[in-house]
């Protein structure tokens, strides 16, 4: 008759010998899983990189050259196909590609190289993150005092044009357009005679803060360059707002809006010369918004 410490023994035993064949498969199944990755990560091409209005994913299209003409017309989806009721894999890989994109636009901030290499001191408005940015609108358009002081210690008093960047809510459109539609903005203004204040960053900037910075600086026109809320079409779409004698509360219909600033739309060079034009006529008018002529 086998005793309980026997039994004990054996049931022990039987447990070891398990966890030593698990280990070993577990162990096994990690290598070929590595391998596995390995295999998988090479050449695997960027989605993102194909011209999606170039792509005609309907099969045995009837007019396949009027579909792709109609694409050239417009970033919407169109030209796509389905399995069943859904989307198939390669347009909703694109979907969720295109929109993580909008999400990195939003959510990533302006590089310190980026203000470094266009000269650019930096402040920040009453937000202290991207969260309370997002939650917080008002918050995006006011200033401390602290910082109110630097802004009117690091600024001209009184220019006639001011212009600063802002992120607004795409890091990405600003790092993609902002220096070349300045540089061309303080060229062709260099060209009309016109003198341009101090220029600088605002992060966590909404549209309104331009009317905060215009009484601070007694600025005649504020320019903003601010990031666009990004979409699936691209994350990279910029705005220049314009105000003549900015006051905090003013009507929307005050500001002269340039939009669209990248490279499938207006590109950033060509926009900063547009910009300047209308800087001029809002100066020689005294007017923007909806009392400009252009």
């Amino acid at each position: 008759m086998i005793s309980e410490k026997d039994i004990k023994n054996i049931i022990e035993q039987v447990l070891n010998e398990m966890a030593s064949k698990d280990s070993i498969e577990t162990n096994n199944f990690s290598v070929s899983q590595d391998k596995e990755v390995e295999c998988i990560s090479e050449d695997i091409p960027d989605i993102t990189d194909i011209d999606i209005k170039k792509q005609l994913l309907v099969p045995n299209s009837e007019n396949k050259e009027r579909y792709l003409a109609l694409k050239e017309t417009t970033p919407a989806r169109v030209g796509i196909w389905r399995a069943g009721p859904r989307y198939k894999t390669e347009t909703l890989l694109r979907f969720r590609a295109d929109h993580a994109v909008a999400q990195d636009a939003v959510f990533t901030y302006v590089s310190e190289e980026f203000l470094k290499e266009m000269n650019l001191f930096s402040v920040s408005t009453m937000c202290k993150d991207k969260d309370e940015y997002l939650t917080r609108p008002d918050l995006g358009r006011k200033f401390d005092e602290e910082t109110k002081k630097l802004i009117q210690e690091k600024c001209q008093k009184k220019p006639k044009v001011q212009i600063y960047i802002s992120d607004g809510l795409s890091s990405t459109a600003i790092e993609a357009n902002a220096k070349d539609t300045y540089s061309s903005i303080i060229q062709g203004l260099k060209g009309y005679g016109i003198d341009v204040g101090t220029p600088f960053f605002v992060k966590h900037g909404r549209v309104p803060a331009m009317d905060a910075i215009s009484e601070m600086l007694e600025s005649e026109v504020t320019v903003v360059l601010i990031g666009e809320r990004p979409g699936l079409a691209t994350g990279e779409s910029m705005s220049c707002y314009m105000a003549y004698n900015a006051k905090v509360g003013m009507p929307e219909s005050n500001r002269t809006v340039v939009s669209n600033i990248h490279q499938g739309g207006t590109p950033a060079v060509e926009a900063g010369a547009h910009i300047a034009d209308v800087i001029k006529k809002i100066l020689e008018q005294k007017a923007s918004g909806l009392d400009l002529k252009l």
